[in-house]
């Protein structure tokens, strides 16, 4: 029988738009689009890297909550509202991923607010982090 399993982190637009910051099933996990807000002092930093960073603690605080990691993403989407943080920003998610390497997509579109400089989401493999991995380079 197929297992499903939703996380709520409290986030009031969770409540209001009836969403989940992540869905499991089986083993795939989906991530929903996460902003640089810190949970805990609902603040959102002014700095785009200091905003990808609580990105990317609000992505992996969701990825625990059903025993995975960072390691097991297999798809990234990152939106990023001013192209003139694109190099940066994606520099930093480099940095993140370095040996995971998933698919990914960077696009600049507006986002909900001008506050959000940056938003992810991530789809996930429960033991991908753990699986033989081949890598074909083709070009």
């Amino acid at each position: 029988m197929t297992k499903i399993v939703k996380v709520k982190t409290g986030s009031k637009f969770e409540e209001i738009a009836s969403y989940s910051r992540l869905v499991m099933v089986d083993n795939m996990i989906y991530v929903s689009n996460s902003a640089g807000r810190n949970p805990e002092t609902q603040e959102i930093p002014e700095d785009v890297i200091e905003q990808t960073e609580q990105v990317f603690n609000n992505i992996e605080r969701a990825l625990a909550a059903v025993d995975a990691t960072l390691a097991d993403v297999i798809v990234s989407r990152v939106f990023i509202q001013d192209p003139a943080h694109i190099h940066d920003v994606m520099g930093f998610i480099g940095t993140k991923f370095r040996g995971v390497n998933p698919a990914s997509t960077a696009t600049c579109p507006p986002l909900g607010s001008m506050t959000y400089k940056v938003e992810i989401e991530v789809t996930a493999y429960r033991g991908a982090s753990k699986a033989d991995v081949q890598e074909i380079t083709i070009s």
